[in-house]
């Protein structure tokens, strides 16, 4: 990570976890964060939950499977930023518990609520995870038929329906360079 005329920049690992409910733009976010970053020469991972699942197989959407899924990903990002890497986790992580864990196991942490109403998050939805949920034919999906824990006291909100990207990317980023993270 190099800054003026070839010096190290002092930039310290953070976790920053997008949370909100399926669709709600928190991987839209998380990705342009993470070409910011690298645009600055900063190590940066970005885990995700579509891939993160793919690789490692885990269908299980229970609430025992996401809070074992979310504890792997939280141990993750823990070892990533010690080694003063920024981790941006996007993940639904519906239940405070899971958000709290990760918090209290990683230094430095960055909860970023991406609060969205329910009605975009529908509009939003590609693959048609929210009608195959509302017709039954999905069980326990986030916003549907199980719960979403809004955050108590996130480090930032971001408003996906009042905000376009490219704000709620600058208020992620004002955040962490206010932190002195970056």
């Amino acid at each position: 990570m190099l800054g003026r005329k070839g010096e190290k920049m002092n930039v310290k690992g953070v976790t920053v976890w997008f949370t909100g409910l399926p669709c709600s733009g928190k991987t839209t976010i998380a990705k342009e964060v993470k070409n910011y970053l690298e645009s600055k020469d900063i190590d940066v991972e970005l885990l995700d939950g579509d891939t993160i699942r793919d690789y490692i197989r885990n269908k299980d959407f229970s609430k025992e499977g996401r809070n074992k899924h979310l504890r792997y990903i939280a141990v993750m990002a823990k070892l990533l930023s010690e080694r003063n890497v920024v981790v941006l986790c996007s993940f639904v992580s519906p239940y405070r518990e899971n958000r709290d864990f990760a918090r209290s196991i990683c230094k430095n942490f960055v909860e970023v609520y991406v609060k969205t109403p329910v009605e975009l998050c529908i509009e939003r939805d590609v693959k048609g995870m929210y009608n195959k949920a509302l017709n039954g034919e999905i069980k326990n999906f986030t916003g549907v038929d199980d719960p979403y824990e809004e955050p108590e006291n996130p480090e930032l909100i971001v408003e996906t329906d009042k905000e376009t990207i490219e704000e709620s990317v600058e208020k992620v980023l004002d955040k962490l360079r206010e932190i002195g993270y970056i």
